[in-house]
């Protein structure tokens, strides 16, 4: 049964259009809170959210929609994804929810919702939701109606999270950091993470007004960062996106490090210590480079579908720990139930701070395929691409000549009619004229 609502992250859209309107927010926080009914007599969420102005909007109505059907609130105000999945967990809390459009502009938002565990919730959840929204409401009397409450302290306390991840035999002091927060929902928290850990910090980004989220700064938009770090004459500069649930990275020289690297370097740090890692999980976007380098380190790899909930899930099923993806999202799930960029920062700067070896040197050895990404917008006909023997033969043909040296990887968008055609091969000539062969046969 397909979802109406849900996507692979949650409920998603542009602000004033259905269903990120007002009105759909408060049926939304009615079904849900009568799905939680189900399961608990007198359910409590937890509610955050970034920084867009329409966040106000969206926490009140969800407010509503919960207290109507007898729900509790708690509401923490401007908070990382990853914070709320954390405050959920640990104030035993029956949902969390976060309003926020991940690395979108302010004219997006969304809601996203975490287990009692603080981890994201099935598609089985999101279909019974689904169906409740369909009912007509049923509201509760005045006695039975759910109250709301402001957590005092939430960042204080999700900041005290971050830092017990990284190890207490090490500080980050000599440590020149630039951090660029995307005018986001970690603002505040991430600057004082790194700060109290020792390190010198110059902050970027961290001026919110409503509207500047992921603009021209963040993880999305690096460029701010590289030049950043370039200007003060920093030794890292770390970017999160607006929810702080992905990860980018730059050393001194400019160098931008995505979130393959840094799932690597991460592996990399537990084999030097020592510890056992059996595998680790990408996705079908995974450069090859690190795929290799890990298989050479007998670290099993595997890929699974693009989503960070996809990665989440290949590691719960196989009992690892670590996977990520090029994008940024990262996971360690000894250390938290999701992915969470500051977290995942600071055990890359914990791997540079115990070996004492700059980032480039921590991947020594990997170099990063040259990957070419087009994408052909599909007409009425071509729906069914599967089904066209030029591409079929040409895939056959361009995989063969590629050999051990490259890959193909055809799929079709999620949210647009666009195949989306990708080779990565070890020479950016090859991958780019092999990509352009498919996309001819593509559009015969």
């Amino acid at each position: 049964m397909s979802r109406k609502y849900f996507g692979t992250d949650g409920i998603r859209g542009t602000v004033g259009q259905t269903p990120i309107t007002p009105d759909f927010m408060l049926q939304l926080g009615h079904a849900v809170g009568r799905v939680l009914k189900r399961s608990y007599a007198k359910p409590s969420v937890l509610i955050g959210k970034d920084t867009r102005i329409s966040g106000y909007m969206l926490e009140s109505a969800l407010e509503a929609g919960f207290a109507s059907a007898g729900v509790n609130v708690l509401l923490t105000g401007p908070l990382p994804t990853p914070g709320v999945a954390y405050l959920t967990r640990a104030l035993r809390q029956h949902l969390g929810v976060v309003i926020s459009a991940s690395h979108n502009p302010f004219a997006d938002n969304g809601i996203k919702f975490f287990s009692a565990k603080g981890e994201k919730l099935p598609d089985a959840w999101e279909l019974d939701v689904e169906a409740v929204l369909e009912e007509s409401p049923v509201w509760v009397d005045s006695a039975s109606l759910g109250r709301a409450r402001r957590l005092d302290d939430a960042q204080g306390r999700y900041i005290e999270f971050c830092k017990a991840s990284f190890s207490t035999d090490l500080s980050l002091r000599g440590m020149k950091l630039v951090v660029d927060a995307a005018n986001g929902a970690a603002y505040q928290v991430a600057p004082s993470v790194f700060h109290e850990l020792g390190a010198e910090v110059i902050s970027i980004g961290t001026k919110p007004d409503g509207f500047n989220i992921n603009d021209k700064v963040g993880a999305t938009a690096p460029q701010a960062l590289v030049a950043a770090v370039k200007e003060h004459g920093a030794d890292y500069g770390v970017a999160l996106d607006g929810d702080a649930d992905r990860l980018q990275m730059v050393d001194a020289q400019g160098r931008l490090f995505n979130g393959d690297e840094l799932l690597f370097v991460m592996v990399a740090d537990r084999l030097a210590r020592g510890e056992r890692v059996p595998g680790a999980v990408g996705t079908l976007m995974t450069n090859m480079a690190v795929e290799l380098a890990l298989r050479q380190r007998d670290v099993e790899f595997v890929r699974a579908k693009v989503g960070d909930r996809y990665v989440l899930e290949e590691l719960a099923n196989r009992g690892w720990q670590l996977g990520g993806e090029g994008s940024g999202h990262l996971l360690a799930l000894d250390k938290h139930t999701t992915g969470d960029g500051i977290v995942s920062s600071l055990l890359v700067l914990e791997a540079i701070a115990r070996s004492g070896r700059p980032l480039a040197d921590l991947l020594e050895g990997v170099t990063l395929f040259p990957q070419t990404l087009i994408n052909v917008r599909l007409q009425a006909d071509q729906q069914d691409w599967k089904a066209n023997p030029a591409l079929a033969r040409t895939e056959a043909e361009v995989t063969a000549e590629l050999g051990d040296r490259g890959r193909v990887l055809i799929r079709k968008s999620g949210t647009e009619p666009l195949l989306r055609v990708m080779v990565e091969a070890s020479d950016a000539d090859l991958a780019r004229r092999c990509a352009e062969r498919l996309v001819e046969a593509v559009k015969g």
